[in-house]
């Protein structure tokens, strides 16, 4: 089959006609192949944005956050480009780092390393993360996981490194007596997912940000507050955002 189709591209780039249009057809496709699979990977840049929230305290103004996601470590995403990531996240001089899941692409190999490399990162706040689809080794919204056990071991390296992983539940984050909520709610194709759990107790007049690695999850917030989500997923790259909180005038 692939020699009928080899023959069939020599000759139609024999003839002087048709030979700048399969150049350029080949070129082109050649060009997108290579982008996705070797430059797009590697792009790293970074995304600096400034939030306004309502009601937050005086002393959260200013309030820097590195958000990092989709680190899919495996043999494609190499120790380099992570490390690159961090080293550009820390720079920022974050008071609060968050990590929005798929840390590992798939089974357990690359756990610990993952863990090891992002257990580099900190904060005045802490260092917070949720666990994303590829992390309960689920690859769709059916649910079905290849590694049942696989979160847990990803959660548990986390751990090892001085990172909390937020699994449906919210911390206070203090200054003074100023409190700004975090809450983290597992994946949304894990059905795990809890936002009543998460936000149980929870006061709706301090502002929350939520941690939740499908942005769709949003749709789940039945008037629920949050002034802020940050998730991955859609991202496909851990590209560091860093984001400045200020007070809604």
């Amino acid at each position: 089959m692939i020699q009928h189709v080899v023959g069939w591209l020599r000759n139609k780039a024999a003839t002087k006609r048709s030979r700048g249009h399969w150049a350029r057809w080949i070129g082109r496709n050649w060009a997108r192949v290579s982008y996705g699979r070797h430059v797009e990977p590697t792009w790293l840049e970074l995304n600096e944005i400034s939030i306004e929230i309502a009601d937050l305290p005086p002393a959260f103004a200013g309030f820097r956050i590195a958000h990092l996601t989709d680190f899919h470590c495996s043999r494609k995403v190499t120790v380099a480009y992570l490390e690159e990531a961090i080293h550009l996240a820390q720079q920022q001089q974050p008071d609060l780092v968050v990590l929005t899941g798929d840390f590992v692409h798939k089974g357990y190999h690359y756990v610990d390393r993952v863990a090891q490399i992002l257990g580099r990162l900190h904060a005045s706040a802490g260092v917070y993360a949720v666990l994303g689809n590829h992390d309960f080794s689920v690859r769709n919204a059916l649910g079905i996981r290849r590694y049942r056990h696989l979160h847990r071991a990803v959660a548990r390296a986390l751990l090892a490194q001085g990172i909390r992983v937020l699994q449906n539940e919210t911390v206070a984050l203090r200054r003074g007596p100023a409190v700004l909520n975090l809450s983290g709610v597992e994946d949304l194709w894990s059905r795990s997912c809890d936002l009543d759990r998460a936000l149980a107790g929870v006061s709706p007049k301090a502002p929350c940000i939520m941690l939740a690695h499908n942005p769709r999850t949003a749709e789940q917030l039945n008037g629920r507050r949050c002034d802020l989500m940050l998730s991955g997923d859609s991202a496909g790259e851990p590209l560091p955002t860093t984001s400045s909180l200020n007070s809604m005038a």
